[in-house]
């Protein structure tokens, strides 16, 4: 298939439109693309295991949006989200950025329609605004700092004790800053679908039934899970800490996608995935897993969908990103 054929598939039903050859090594052929291409796979933890496989770099969002900034890549392929694969086009404009499927949005980010938080912001014109780089790009442009989970609360304890703060898109995240930090931040009502979910009663359960497992939680979870929790961290410390702590179990609360690097990292320990609300097992996010190996290597082979972004929107967004990486640098959290 051409790619007049392919933008006419996508136009319409998407790449789920196209056929692939059933025959075809799609790990030797993302391979081959990558060095024919000059491309880099980028992927997130909670992707599906095969694409952790074949990337060339796997992080959370502090460490990928710094690994966007760095590549000498032609081209940058995002096994992530929508925000994600927006971020590293904020932060390497010449590059091509393409995301395996639009489709692969973020509960959390589209929590905050951008109008309805103009509105919110200028009720409060003595703040300044720290967001999560789980939003938009247009909610990026509003924001003075952009945070991750991993250097959040290096960057609120890097601001004055009386400088008042709006803290979006993430109400749980915002929460537990406030909490540890002392601060007492006017939160934005957002929160992550995943996260959200988790059921205490299950969890309990759980750790009854393994009184030597560790319980971990991401902070963003809701404050009476977090609050059961041994060790609270971003994915990468999350990560971190079932390889260094000499517990053998652990019960992770977060998306299950991490399950695979900490088994990597650590194949004589047993991971436990936190159980949802319902009558699932464990918990994934539906939106990271949209992308696919067939889908990585469609995107690969006609360098489709690709983020294009207005340069005005990129330069306001790039601004609060510049100032999360430059206070991340200072904190001894990115080299």
């Amino acid at each position: 298939m051409n790619i007049l054929a392919a933008k006419q598939a996508l136009a319409t039903k998407g790449f789920l439109d196209l056929d692939i050859d059933v025959r075809l090594d799609l790990f030797a052929e993302i391979e081959r693309l990558k060095k024919e291409k000059n491309a880099i796979l980028l992927a997130h933890y909670y992707q599906e295991p095969d694409i952790q496989d074949v990337a060339d770099y796997i992080g959370d969002s502090l460490g990928l949006a710094q690994k966007a900034a760095q590549t000498d890549a032609d081209i940058i392929v995002f096994a992530g989200v929508h925000f994600m694969a927006e971020t590293a086009k904020i932060v390497n404009p010449t590059k091509k950025v393409l995301l395996p499927d639009l489709k692969a949005g973020c509960s959390l980010a589209d929590s905050a329609p951008v109008d309805q938080f103009r509105a919110f912001k200028a009720k409060h014109p003595d703040h300044l605004v720290v967001s999560y780089i789980n939003c938009t790009a247009d909610i990026k442009a509003e924001s003075d700092i952009i945070c991750t989970s991993s250097n959040a609360k290096a960057i609120i304890d890097s601001l004055p004790a009386d400088q008042p703060i709006i803290f979006a898109p993430d109400k749980n995240l915002g929460a537990w800053l406030n909490k540890v930090t002392g601060r007492n931040m006017l939160l934005w009502n957002g929160a992550c679908m995943v996260h959200e979910i988790f059921s205490l009663e299950k969890i309990t359960k759980l750790k009854i039934r393994h009184p030597e497992a560790k319980f971990i939680a991401h902070p963003e979870c809701e404050e009476a899970v977090l609050a059961q929790a041994d060790f609270i961290g971003s994915t990468t410390q999350l990560l971190k800490y079932t390889q260094i702590n000499e517990a053998t179990s652990f019960i992770v609360a977060t998306e299950t996608g991490i399950l695979h690097q900490m088994q990597q990292e650590s194949p004589e320990k047993t991971f436990i995935p936190a159980p949802p609300n319902n009558n699932c097992a464990c918990n994934d996010c539906p939106h990271m897993k949209l992308n696919t190996l067939e889908k990585i290597y469609l995107c690969m082979e006609y360098e489709l969908p690709e983020i294009i972004m207005d340069e005005s929107l990129r330069l306001a967004a790039k601004k609060p990103m510049d100032r999360m990486l430059e206070i991340s640098k200072a904190a001894g959290l990115i080299g």
